[in-house]
C-alpha cells in the first residue's frame, strides 16, 4: 500500500463524527479540548489541530521527530497518527505551522492543558461565595508544567461558544475556542506563550448564533478610548512600603479619629497646559497631590471612580472594567504607587465604588453572553432610564459574587482604606425615579429591593470581617433606618452615611441674604435633632458644584467680600459640627467657576488674597480639627455636644460646646457663629465654668482675608448667669464669622 493510500486509510478511521465535526468547523463547539490535541485511541495516538489559516501543520516531538498532519477538511482541520506516543502531555510536543506567505510558527498546544479552575472554585462561584474570584477568573499569566502562558476564564453560561482573541492569534475566534466547565457556565483555556502586555477580548457566540466581542469583566488593565481591548497583567510584581500604615489602620477606631476628606477627580485636579492640557499621571500625582494634601492637613482623599470607564463625561460613574484602574493616568502598579505614597504620608484613600448600575456599551457587561446576564431582563427592574444605564441583578448569586469580590479586590490588592458606595438609594427602592406602572413590587408588595438589601449587608459584612480598619460609606439620600448600623443589629452595615440632609438644609440657609436668615434659623440647627441617628459624614461634594448649581463661592449671597466671608464662616462652622468632613477639590480655594471635568482647578486664583485666605483657613481649621480631641473623640455621641443657644434668630447667632471625654485633660471648645455682616458688640454667652477663654480660631482673622475686627486673644468669664449657666462672658462677634474658644480646664 502506498503512502497516499495508507494516509487515506488512517484518516478514514480518525475523522470526527458529525456531532463534533460541524460544531468545530462552525465555531460553536463547547468542548474543543475533548477532540483537539493529542488523543490516545486504543493503541494509537491521534493528533488533531484546527487552524484555518495554516498551509501545513506538523507535530514536533521532544525527541526531534516531526510528523506532518493531513488536512482532512478544507476549513482547516488537520489530523494524523503519531506513532510511538502514548501521552498528551504538553511537554511531549509542539505544533509547527507554515503559511501561504512562507512564514512559519512553532508553539505549544493550548488543547493539551487541563482546566485551571478546580472543582472548589466552580462550586464557590456557583454558590456565590468565591470572595477571591478575581484570582481565578479573567486573565492570569502563569507557568503550567514549566510552560509560560496565560490562563483565561470567563462566565458566559448562555453562550454557544467562547473564544479568547487577541494580538497573539490575529483576533481570530477560530484559533482558541474555550471549553465550558460542566454546568458552571465558566469557560476556560490556557494559552501557551501569551504573556503580560498582550491585548485580548472574548469573542462570544450567543445562543441565537450572533457573534460579538466583549471585554473581560475581571480584567486588571484595559484601554479606555475607542480601543477597548484588555491587557494581560500580573499584579504580583509590586512591593508595598506602607506596612506601618496598614498595621496602624487595623488598630484605629474610625469613629474616635479625625476624618477630613479631600474629594478629588484625578482628571481635573491639576492639568499640564504646556502639554496639551493633559491631566497628571499617577506618578505625577504621587508627588504633587500627596504634597498638597499633606500641606493642607486633610486626613483622607476620596477619589471619584478610578475603575475603567469609556466616557470622560461620566466622571467614572459608568464603569465597564470594575477590576481595572483607568489607564488614562498609567498602569495598575503606578496607581498602587500613588496609594502607597499617600499611605506613607499618613493619608487614607477612599474610592468611590459603583455597584448600582453599569453602562450599555457594546463591549461591556450589557447582555454579556447574548442574554441579560448581569442585569435584569425586564427593564422595570433592570434599567435606569434617567441615566441610560442597567441595574445589576442582585438576586443572582454569580452577580453578587462578582460585586463583593470586586470590593474586596480593591481593599486587598490596592490597599484601599474605604469604599464610598454611590447611589445607594437607587439600589434600595424598586420605585426609585419611576412612575406608577414602571416598577415591580417585591414579593410582599412593597417598594424595597430585597435582593439589593441582602447584597449590601453581605458586602459590608465581608469588608469588615476580612479587612479590619477599613470603612464603608453610603451615599444614601433618604431616611432609610440603620444605614450605618451593624448587620447583626438589623442595619445595612455601613460604617458611615453621607449627611445629605445637613448639606441641603445648610446650603439653603447659607444662600439666603443675611437679612432673611433670622426667619430660617431652624434650617441651620435642625441637623442636631438627628445627628446621632447614624454615623455621618458632612459633605460638600462634586454634586453640589456642577450642572448649573454654581461653585460653592457663588452660592453665597452679597458682594464679593461678603461671599468670601460667608464661605469662611460656613466652612469653619462645618468643621466644628459633629460628623466627619468632606470637601471637593477647588472649594478650598473659593473657585468662582463651577467644576468642569475637562479643566483644571483655577490655581491662578491663589495669586489673590481672598482665595489664598480661604486656602489658609482650610489648612488652619484642618489643623485644629486634628489637634483638638473635643472635635472628634465623641463625634458619634451626644455626650460630645451641648447647645449653649440655638434660638437667637433675631441676631442669627448660635453657640455650642464641643466636649472632650469626661475625666481627660483635653479641653472643651466653645463655638460661636455670627451669620450676619453686623458686628455684635459685647455679645453675652453663657459658659460652663469660670476662667480664661482664649480665642484659638477666628474665621474673620486678617490672615484669612477677614476684617480683623476681634482684638485680643482671651476672654474672662464672670459669675453672671446666662443661657442656663452660672457663668458667662462677653465678646465682640465679628461679621460673618465663626469663633472657637478654648474652655478652661476643670
Amino acid at each position: 500500500m502506498n503512502m497516499k493510500s495508507l494516509s487515506s486509510a488512517i484518516m478514514s478511521s480518525t475523522t470526527l463524527p458529525p456531532e463534533d465535526l460541524y460544531p468545530l468547523l462552525e465555531c460553536r463547539h463547547s468542548d474543543p479540548h475533548r477532540i483537539l490535541g493529542l488523543r490516545v485511541l486504543g493503541k494509537e495516538t491521534i493528533a488533531r489541530v484546527f487552524h484555518p489559516d495554516a498551509l501545513t501543520v506538523s507535530i514536533l516531538l521532544e525527541n526531534g521527530t516531526k510528523h506532518p498532519l493531513i488536512k482532512t477538511h478544507a476549513d482547516g482541520l488537520f489530523e494524523g497518527v503519531i506513532p510511538g506516543v502514548q501521552s498528551s502531555s504538553p511537554l511531549s510536543y509542539r505544533i509547527v505551522t507554515t503559511f501561504a506567505d512562507g512564514s512559519s510558527h512553532s508553539g505549544r498546544d493550548a488543547y493539551a492543558f487541563a482546566p485551571q479552575l478546580g472543582d472548589l472554585d466552580l462550586y464557590l462561584l456557583g454558590e456565590g461565595n468565591h470572595l477571591e474570584a478575581y484570582r481565578v477568573m479573567g486573565a492570569h499569566p502563569r507557568e503550567v508544567e514549566e510552560i509560560q502562558g496565560t490562563a483565561f476564564a470567563v462566565w458566559a453560561p448562555n453562550a454557544q461558544r467562547v473564544s479568547v482573541v487577541g494580538d497573539f492569534n490575529g483576533w481570530d475566534g477560530r484559533r482558541h475556542m474555550m471549553r465550558r466547565l460542566g454546568g458552571s457556565g465558566v469557560w476556560d483555556i490556557f494559552v501557551p506563550g501569551v504573556r503580560e502586555g498582550n491585548h485580548y477580548k472574548f469573542e462570544i457566540r450567543g445562543k441565537d448564533g450572533g457573534v460579538f466581542l466583549k471585554t473581560d469583566p475581571y480584567a486588571f488593565y484595559a484601554q479606555h478610548d475607542l480601543r477597548t481591548a484588555c491587557m494581560v497583567t500580573d499584579l504580583g510584581h509590586y512591593h508595598w512600603s506602607d506596612d506601618n500604615w496598614m498595621k496602624e489602620r487595623a488598630e484605629r477606631d474610625p469613629y474616635a479619629s479625625p476624618m477630613s476628606v479631600y474629594e478629588v477627580h484625578l482628571g481635573s485636579w491639576r492639568r499640564k497646559p504646556e502639554d496639551r492640557n493633559r491631566p497628571l499621571s499617577y506618578l505625577e500625582l504621587a508627588d504633587e497631590l500627596v504634597d498638597y494634601v499633606t500641606e493642607m492637613g486633610f486626613t483622607h482623599v476620596e477619589l471619584l471612580p478610578v475603575m475603567e470607564h469609556p466616557f470622560d463625561g461620566s466622571w467614572g460613574y459608568q464603569v465597564v472594567n470594575f477590576f481595572a484602574p483607568t489607564s488614562r493616568f498609567g498602569s495598575p502598579d503606578e496607581f498602587r504607587q500613588l496609594i502607597d505614597r499617600l499611605h506613607q504620608a499618613g493619608i487614607g484613600v477612599i474610592l468611590d465604588w459603583v455597584p448600582g448600575h453599569f453602562p450599555k456599551d457594546a463591549h461591556g457587561l450589557a447582555r454579556f453572553d447574548g442574554t441579560s446576564l448581569y442585569e435584569h431582563e425586564d427593564p422595570r427592574m433592570g434599567e435606569h432610564r434617567d441615566w441610560g444605564t442597567l441595574i445589576f441583578n442582585y438576586g443572582r448569586t454569580e452577580v453578587r459574587n462578582f460585586l463583593i469580590a470586586n470590593a474586596l479586590f480593591w481593599l486587598s490588592e490596592f490597599h484601599i482604606d474605604g469604599l464610598r458606595v454611590d447611589a445607594v438609594a437607587s439600589m434600595l427602592y424598586l420605585d426609585y425615579s419611576r412612575k406608577a406602572g414602571e416598577w415591580i413590587p417585591n414579593k410582599f408588595g412593597g417598594r424595597e429591593n430585597l435582593d439589593a438589601i441582602e447584597f449590601l449587608k453581605a458586602f459590608n459584612t465581608a469588608c469588615y470581617q476580612r479587612h479590619p480598619g477599613v470603612i464603608t460609606i453610603a451615599e444614601e439620600s433618604t431616611a432609610w433606618p440603620g444605614v450605618s448600623k451593624p448587620v447583626y443589629e438589623g442595619g445595612l452595615g455601613f460604617g458611615f452615611k453621607w449627611n445629605m440632609g445637613w448639606m441641603n438644609d445648610s446650603l439653603r440657609y447659607i444662600a439666603r441674604p443675611p437679612v432673611h436668615r433670622k426667619y430660617h434659623q431652624g434650617e441651620i440647627t435642625f441637623s442636631m435633632i438627628y445627628a446621632y441617628h447614624e454615623h455621618f459624614v458632612l459633605v460638600l461634594s462634586h454634586d453640589e458644584v456642577v450642572h448649573g448649581k454654581g461653585s460653592l463661592l457663588n452660592k453665597m449671597p452679597g458682594d464679593d467680600w461678603q461671599k468670601v466671608a460667608n464661605l469662611r464662616m460656613f466652612l469653619s462652622w462645618m468643621w466644628t459640627h459633629p460628623g466627619k468632613k468632606l470637601l471637593f477639590q477647588g472649594c478650598e480655594i473659593a473657585q468662582w467657576r463651577e467644576w468642569n471635568h475637562l479643566h483644571s482647578i483655577d490655581w491662578h486664583l491663589l495669586d489673590h488674597q481672598p482665595h489664598s485666605g480661604i486656602q489658609r483657613l482650610v489648612k488652619r481649621i484642618n489643623a485644629i480639627y486634628r489637634e483638638e480631641p473635643a472635635l472628634f473623640l465623641l463625634d458619634d455621641s451626644s455626650e460630645g455636644f451641648q447647645w449653649i443657644d440655638h434660638s437667637d434668630s433675631d441676631n442669627s447667632v448660635w453657640a455650642f460646646l464641643r466636649k472632650a471625654p469626661a475625666g481627660t485633660r483635653d479641653s472643651d471648645l466653645l463655638v460661636i457663629v455670627n451669620a450676619t455682616p453686623v458686628t455684635r458688640q459685647d455679645y453675652r454667652i453663657g459658659v460652663p465654668r469660670t476662667g480664661e477663654y482664649p480665642v484659638i480660631f477666628n474665621s474673620d482673622d486678617l490672615v484669612f482675608g477677614g476684617s480683623g475686627h476681634l482684638q485680643g486673644s482671651a476672654r474672662a468669664s464672670c459669675s453672671r448667669a446666662w443661657h442656663g449657666f452660672t457663668n458667662s462672658l462677653t465678646i465682640d462677634l465679628p461679621p460673618l464669622a465663626t469663633l472657637i474658644l478654648r474652655c478652661p480646664a476643670t
